[in-house]
């Protein structure tokens, strides 16, 4: 059977700089049956879904749903809901949850201050004010695996996400959810990490332990790794070469401090590429001073290929490192 994810793979298409972006993540628990836009078609109250999908949005966040893997038989409204709410900046990288029982309950999200959770020295607004309207505590627990498995929104998720997420549960070592949707679904079974916020695609158990086993000591593998969702794309690839590059693992080592437009260097490279071309300059600066000047080409000339099982098939994007160059390091930046 072909699908998007058959696809993408047999032409190996570069995982690079294509997860979600999303500094801030609210996950709801919500068993039963999944719609393909599931924060409206679900059991959880549409209104309130399209009121946490626009208030986070706005703030660079998202909103997903969650469930443990395994048979999702429909539930109660009093059922209990186990909400995280996750931060994936570096260096300011954490993980809040709480237990909401009832469906009422819920709407204690409302309160969440999307603004200042995103950036709580600009609002005069500490995280903890941020939070308010639910019981929450800091979350200490292992790493959270979040397996894409929402087969109404792509199939692919469900044939390749629902087997990785029992496997993982089974064997322990995680706490693992499967969630509604973090893009991707070619790149099936997709898989999002926090607290640092790394996503990866087209990894079996073996591998996804790896980077489970790796969160654990504040670090991030690379194989099947798409990109930190703290970062917009350009970022995300740029950020990756340098650690290819360097070696670097600590997933709080580096950050992405500027994303911008870049121009071809002449103009025989502008006609080669047309239209379908992009360049950026983005810099990646170290916890050591140290800083790097990425440039990237960002093109859609590669193989047709559906972003989803019956979508029609249109040229894959990719990011090309054309340079990665260290630069002076930063005045007064820590050493370590």
């Amino acid at each position: 059977m072909s699908t998007c994810a058959t696809a993408s793979e047999a032409q190996d298409e570069p995982l690079a700089g294509t997860a979600a972006s999303a500094r801030t993540w609210l996950l709801i628990e919500q068993p039963g049956p999944w719609g393909a836009k599931a924060l409206t078609q679900s059991r959880l109250d549409p209104g309130l879904g399209r009121a946490l999908e626009a208030a986070a949005g706005a703030h660079g966040g998202r909103v997903a749903l969650i469930r443990r893997p395994g048979r999702h038989a429909d539930c109660s409204p009093t059922a209990r809901h186990r909400v995280f709410l996750a931060r994936t900046v570096p260096g300011d990288s954490w993980v809040r949850t709480a237990v909401l029982s009832g469906s009422d309950s819920l709407e204690a999200l409302r309160d969440i201050d999307f603004a200042a959770v995103d950036a709580p020295e600009a609002s005069g607004k500490d995280t903890a004010a941020a939070v308010r309207g639910a019981p929450w505590e800091p979350y200490a627990g292992d790493p959270l695996a979040l397996v894409c498995t929402n087969g109404k929104r792509d199939r692919c998720c469900a044939l390749r996400g629902r087997p990785l997420a029992a496997e993982l549960a089974a064997s322990g070592g995680a706490n693992v959810w499967e969630i509604t949707h973090i893009g991707g679904h070619r790149f099936a079974p997709t898989l999002l990490v926090l607290p640092h916020g790394y996503a990866y695609g087209r990894l079996g158990a073996a591998a996804v332990k790896g980077a489970l086993d790796a969160v654990r000591d504040g670090r991030v593998t690379l194989d099947g790794c798409r990109g930190r969702s703290a970062w917009d794309r350009p970022g995300q690839a740029a950020e990756l070469a340098v650690r290819e590059r360097t070696g670097e693992a600590r997933a709080d080592a580096l950050s992405v401090t500027a994303v911008e437009t870049a121009a071809p260097t002449d103009t025989a490279a502008l006609a080669a590429d047309g239209a379908d071309c992009a360049r950026w300059r983005v810099t990646v600066a170290h916890t050591d001073g140290r800083r790097w000047r990425v440039r990237l080409a960002e093109t859609a000339d590669g193989p047709p290929l559906p972003a989803s099982c019956g979508a029609a098939p249109v040229g894959s994007v990719r990011f090309d490192v054309e340079e990665c160059v260290q630069g002076p390091p930063e005045a007064g930046a820590a050493r370590g």
